[in-house]
């Protein structure tokens, strides 16, 4: 019986890598997989999912309009799909999620979706919060604060490296712009 998966963490905890690992596995056992990424993400190029370690896979993408029952219902009528991985899944809608819902329940497909939690001001983003509340499976991969201690926040920073707290939730970026800390590391740099 399919499941609905969110993989969840802070920023650099390996969940792009941890979602490459899971498609090869299917792929390893002649099984087919779709990824998709979110076009607003094009750091690692269009149409890719890239991990800080080196792994890169194609995929299709998906903005704020796609209608992913449609567009997974296709593929899987075209030739069989065994398994759906979506990185960025923070940036989902309610809408998207719930139809990742309807590839579980009625096309019987697993869907694994990677995302952020939380963004840079601790808040959800849509597709984290909806995925929190729909998944079968949770699953929190860690990443760990300079301190040591387990990192469950993002810090944004600007230019000097100092910790924003205003601004749009959305700003795509890497280790230049954003840190993964602890929350007591989060609360001292949010203070400041």
């Amino acid at each position: 019986m399919a499941q609905l998966y969110f993989y969840y963490s802070a920023m650099n905890a390996g969940k792009s890598t941890s979602l490459l690992q899971s498609s090869y596995n299917y792929q390893e056992r002649g099984m087919r997989t779709l990824v998709l990424t979110a076009a607003i993400d094009h750091r690692f190029g269009v149409g890719k999912v890239s991990s800080r370690i080196g792994l890169t896979s194609q995929a299709e993408l998906y903005n704020e309009e796609t209608d992913l029952l449609s567009l997974i219902g296709e593929e899987h009528r075209a030739q069989t799909l065994h398994c759906v991985l979506i990185d960025e899944s923070q940036f989902l809608t309610r809408v998207q999620v719930e139809q990742l819902t309807d590839v579980v329940d009625r096309l019987d497909i697993p869907v694994l979706c990677y995302g952020l939690r939380t963004d840079f001001r601790g808040e959800l983003f849509v597709g984290s919060q909806y995925l929190l509340a729909w998944a079968d499976k949770l699953v929190e991969l860690k990443t760990i604060c300079h301190c040591g201690r387990k990192a469950n926040q993002t810090l944004r920073l600007d230019e000097q490296g100092k910790a924003l707290h205003d601004g749009a939730q959305v700003v795509i970026g890497g280790n230049e712009r954003y840190v993964s800390v602890c929350r007591k590391h989060y609360k001292e740099a949010m203070t400041r």
